[in-house]
């Protein structure tokens, strides 16, 4: 699960590991029913744990069972405790295994290593092996430490198994609930045709066992695959190995009878010139192709817009001249903008409607008044004479 090689297990071959015992409530009902069906398995034990059941890890000693290291206390935080705490736990935790076995510790203590939570840390894993220590991880789990039921460990542990089709099954030899999986694990693992695998640690009477790099993957490439089947480089050993001459100028091609570039002595007693990218000059105005005139067409007004502009221009002076304001001088000009209007019979209605009412309003006002002043008209006064 955290690292790229496992055990080299076959397919279909399955180790057993538990780990945070002994706890004799558990732990000796583990033990017998390993023992019924000729299993042995890995258990990783904490020291405190040997320490209040010593009895309890001569127990495994005695069934033939491997041993390894859990630390003392299982601290869940390895990944980021110090690395000197880290080597407390590590140490005392061995140190109790060792005293609850006796005599015969040395050899009947594995160094195998398992990181609680398997939260792992480099300087950990580096104090470890200068140890000599071999640490563990998992491949697949049954998550028995939780709060399920028996059943819900047994499903986890065979539907996480035929998905990888071997590999290292993590356990608890401390919950009731791993109790009561455990027989139905054990012989559906027969039933399916899986082989329990006990791992022990090498010695001089019992060698490793031979295996390939390649079996340490729990997935390898396969044997088709030419990366598999690449010859090693030999080493080879030259007998001569002098230096080559130097390449001299004839080696180069020529130009002319002369060589294309020369390497010259550099002066490194001072800076190196810097050349700047030379300024081009521009060139006379007549020099440059010059762009065709826009014609006189460009520029020409319409006549309609030019007639109206002209208009509203004329009213704005007089406006000016006479003391009106920009607002009224454009109200006047606005009869002279509708006469141009895209629409000539809609301007020509709006103006002879406008002088009609203004027309009326003006009747209406010297009628209503008397003496007031005649409405003012566009056409010259008429003096009438009068016989005296």
């Amino acid at each position: 699960m955290q690292y790229a090689e496992t055990l080299p297990l076959a397919d279909h071959e399955v180790v057993l590991t538990f780990d945070d015992g002994p706890l004799p409530r558990y732990s000796n009902q583990i033990l017998e029913i390993l023992a019924s069906r000729c299993v042995k398995a890995t258990f990783f034990t904490i020291g405190r744990m040997a320490q209040s059941s010593p009895e309890g890890v001569r127990k495994l000693r005695d069934a033939g069972h491997t041993i390894g290291t859990h630390t003392q206390n299982h601290p869940l935080s390895m990944n980021r405790m110090a690395i000197e705490r880290a080597r407390k736990e590590i140490d005392e935790g061995i140190a109790s295994v060792k005293a609850a076995l006796g005599d015969d510790a040395d050899q009947s203590l594995a160094p195998f290593f398992r990181i609680p939570g398997l939260l792992r840390a480099d300087s950990v894993e580096n104090y470890l092996a200068e140890q000599g220590m071999q640490v563990w991880s998992a491949d697949f789990l049954a998550d028995d430490w939780h709060h399920i039921s028996s059943a819900r460990v047994y499903d986890l542990a065979m539907k996480r198994l035929e998905a990888t089709g071997k590999g290292i099954l993590l356990l608890h030899d401390i919950h009731a609930r791993t109790v009561a999986a455990l027989p139905r694990i054990l012989d559906q693992l027969k039933a399916r045709g899986y082989h329990i695998v006990h791992v022990v640690a090498a010695t001089v009477e019992r060698p490793p066992t031979p295996t390939e790099p390649q079996q340490w993957r729990l997935h390898p490439p396969p044997e088709n695959m030419a990366v598999t089947r690449w010859p090693e480089v030999p080493n080879f050993v030259f007998a001569d190995n002098g230096e080559l001459p130097a390449p001299s100028l004839s080696d180069f091609d020529l130009l002319d009878a002369r060589p294309i570039a020369i390497a010259k002595a550099v002066d490194r007693s001072r800076p190196p010139e810097v050349r700047f990218p030379q300024v081009i000059e521009a060139g006379p105005e007549n020099a440059a192709m010059t762009l065709p005139a826009p014609a006189q067409a460009v520029f020409e007004i319409p006549q309609g817009l030019r007639r109206v502009m002209s208009e509203i221009d004329l009213n704005a002076r007089r406006g000016e001249q006479a003391g009106t304001s920009p607002r009224e001088a454009r109200a006047r000009s606005a009869p002279a903008r509708a006469s141009a209007s895209p629409h000539p019979a809609r301007g020509k209605a709006y103006i002879a409607n406008r002088h009609g009412r203004d027309a009326r309003r003006g009747k209406a006002k010297v009628a209503g008044r008397a003496g007031a002043p005649a409405a003012t008209s566009h056409r010259p006064p008429q003096v009438k004479r009068r016989n005296v």
